[in-house]
């Protein structure tokens, strides 16, 4: 008799996947198709794009011109042999884009649309084609055509691929020079901001001046604003008519001075949170110690202050540099002739309508960006932790004279923030600058200005709330089930890696993705072009990483004991979620909706490419205006992008404190 053995087989057991396991993977499948739709194939799509090249061969065309009597006598030329006959065309002009046409009446100096000579035009190749009028012809066949047709006739360049783009790109020096100037006017830009966010957060935590919550409010302030704004209020200030144009000594603020000013100003509130952070967990205990050693104030700030914080200023520092390097409103306004990699993006693509040339560009710089986004976050990776359950919160000690000096500083900065937007309320309120000082409402009948009215206000409100709704939705959930399920080790890194990815692509690269991806008829999404859905998509893509993360790090705070009892007593997962997991996180739920929809209303290079004319926003209206030389109606436009933000994160606070008094009483309940 034949004894099994049952220690023979060991095949591995797998647990049956569970309803709720089915549902969360389902979940993470689900927002992962949306983040690869729209994300990771539109940069594909657009990189791609960036190697196509398009060029006309004039090798592939015949013509034959007949007599005065309409007699075909004459021989048939290649329009390549015509060309170098009468070098109608620069071999360097024959480069197109995609969309490109050549008149064919450029290979003929005496051509005369009246004349009663008749020409015949062909391919010679099957790949070859041209346009009669609006009619793309393909094939060999023999086009005859009397003058007044053939001058219709437009040819269309052939599609290969290459590095031709790139070669064009770096061999221009035109252009090349913009990555010289987007990386030397983020470099200083970045420094000068670092030090006063710097001085600024020191003075709140490091001194007791008065008015502290006063002048946190007032740096706060320029996140509200779109980055064009600063760019305005530059022109009012030192412009041609400024009110203080001496101060610049004869120079110009149209260049790197404006620039690097504005983007001060509008990337001061990020450097400051982030320092801010950094300081608020100083430890006492080591500058009790430098007390006791005797050490200098000076010496104790390079020997403890500094190397406490010394990753949140790298961060902050980074933070800058992509913000400055990827902003595309202020140099618009105020960068003159001074050519940066965002604005040459604009002009391929708008101007030139050479969305080939526009790619390349996009791939350019979405190289810096990632680099920094890259280094900081290796930075971030070897931060260990510098507050312990023995640390003790540092309180400083009143001192007359440094308070008074820190007083005078941030008031120093306080009065330039609110100077800023002081000057652009002006503006907005006054009949004609700065020949009429009296006050008008005038520059508040948008419906009169170019740029697209009042409905434009009232699309980017729109826009906002549905780009919070839907977008806090989908983030936090899409966070839960990366952060609380189980297995799925692969796809969750995938999801997490994904979700990471907007936070180093600039708005403007991601804008003209979109146009490649959902712009292609053959895309069944192409429905989408050109109305509200699609500028929502983009925007909650564009700001997705740092949402991302603000629900991850709530999400973390939260034991998965809270799993594990609802799996012993089996309740569902989906009623786990909505009657705890966001109950407690609710804060953070809050500052997500809140962050995405002031990103919404002041966003510019995200949707400038994608806006139509039923769906113009706020900001563009801003921009469409300062194009138009109605400056003063951009101003006032961009004053009501902050009093809406404004007000909106007033309505925020209190709403937020009442109904966090209902859902959080756990908080401060005591046994």
């Amino acid at each position: 008799m034949q004894k099994t053995n049952i220690f023979r087989s060991k095949a591995t057991i797998r647990p049956k996947l569970s309803r709720d396991d089915i549902i969360m993977r389902a979940g993470i499948f689900v927002i992962a198709v949306y983040l690869l739709l729209s994300l990771v194939v539109p940069l594909y799509t657009m990189f791609s794009k960036s190697f196509s090249i398009f060029q006309y061969d004039l090798s592939k065309y015949e013509v034959q011109v007949s007599d005065e009597e309409g007699q075909f006598n004459n021989e048939i030329l290649s329009l390549d042999i015509l060309n170098r006959a009468v070098l109608a065309v620069k071999e360097t002009d024959l480069s197109a884009g995609s969309g490109g046409r050549l008149g064919v009446t450029t290979f003929f100096p005496d051509f005369n649309f009246r004349s009663s000579v008749i020409y015949r035009i062909r391919n010679t190749d099957e790949q070859g084609r041209f346009l009669i009028g609006s009619t793309l012809i393909t094939g060999g066949d023999w086009q005859e055509l009397d003058s007044n047709t053939f001058r219709r006739v437009q040819l269309r360049p052939f599609k290969s691929t290459g590095l031709a783009n790139f070669v064009n790109y770096f061999s221009t020096p035109a252009l090349f020079n913009s990555i010289q100037n987007s990386v030397s006017i983020s470099i200083v830009s970045t420094i000068i901001t670092v030090i006063l966010a710097f001085g600024f957060a020191y003075a709140l935590h490091f001194s007791c001046m008065r008015f502290k919550g006063i002048f946190r409010v007032i740096a706060m302030a320029p996140i509200l604003v779109p980055s064009l704004l600063p760019g305005i209020a530059l022109v009012y200030l030192f412009g041609a008519q400024g009110i203080i144009k001496g101060l610049l000594f004869g120079g110009s603020i149209y260049g790197p001075i404006g620039i690097i000013i504005g983007s001060v100003f509008f990337t001061f509130p990020h450097a400051f949170l982030i320092i801010s952070t950094a300081l608020a967990i100083s430890d006492a205990r080591l500058y009790e110690a430098a007390v006791s050693l005797k050490a200098s104030p000076l010496k104790t700030f390079w020997a403890v202050t500094i190397p406490g914080a010394r990753y949140g200023i790298i961060s902050a520092a980074f933070v800058v540099f992509n913000l400055v390097i990827t902003d595309f409103g202020l140099p618009k306004v105020i960068g003159g002739q001074f050519n940066v990699l965002a604005v040459d993006i604009y002009k391929q693509v708008i101007g030139q309508q050479n969305f080939e040339m526009g790619a390349v560009v996009s791939v350019v710089l979405i190289i810096p960006a990632i680099m920094a986004f890259s280094i900081d976050r290796l930075v971030q990776s070897k931060q260990v932790a510098s507050l312990t359950a023995s640390s003790v919160p540092f309180h400083p000690k009143p001192n007359a004279k440094s308070d008074l000096i820190f007083t005078i500083y941030c008031s120093l900065i306080g009065f330039f923030i609110v100077g800023m937007l002081g000057i652009c309320q002006f503006a907005a309120l006054i009949k004609f600058w700065p020949y009429d000082l009296s006050l008008s409402l005038n520059n508040y009948q948008f419906n009169k200005m170019d740029g697209g009215g009042w409905s434009a206000y009232f699309n980017s409100i729109k826009m906002a709330f549905l780009t919070a709704g839907i977008g806090t939705c989908v983030i936090f959930f899409g966070a839960y089930l990366v952060e609380k399920s189980s297995g799925f080790k692969t796809g969750r890194a995938f999801f997490q890696m994904v979700a990471m990815l907007p936070m180093a692509i600039p708005g403007m690269v991601l804008g003209l993705a979109y146009i490649f991806f959902f712009n292609n008829p053959e895309n069944p999404l192409h429905i989408i072009y050109g109305t509200m859905a699609i500028l929502v998509i983009c925007t909650v893509t564009h700001f997705y990483t740092v949402s991302h993360l603000t629900a991850i790090t709530a999400l973390k705070q939260m034991d998965r004991e809270f799993e594990s009892v609802s799996a012993s007593l089996k309740q569902p997962t989906l009623k786990l979620f909505s009657r705890v997991t966001v109950p407690v996180c609710l804060p953070a739920i809050f500052d997500i909706a809140i962050y995405l929809f002031v990103n919404a209303m002041t966003t510019v290079s995200a949707v400038v490419f994608l806006y139509s004319p039923k769906t113009s926003l706020a900001s563009i209206a801003v921009l469409n205006m300062d194009d138009a030389g109605d400056i003063a109606p951009a101003a006032a436009m961009g004053m009501m992008i902050f009093y809406t933000n404004a007000a909106v994160r007033i309505v925020y606070v209190i709403l937020t404190k009442k109904i966090l008094v209902r859902f959080q009483q756990w908080r401060t309940k005591t046994i």
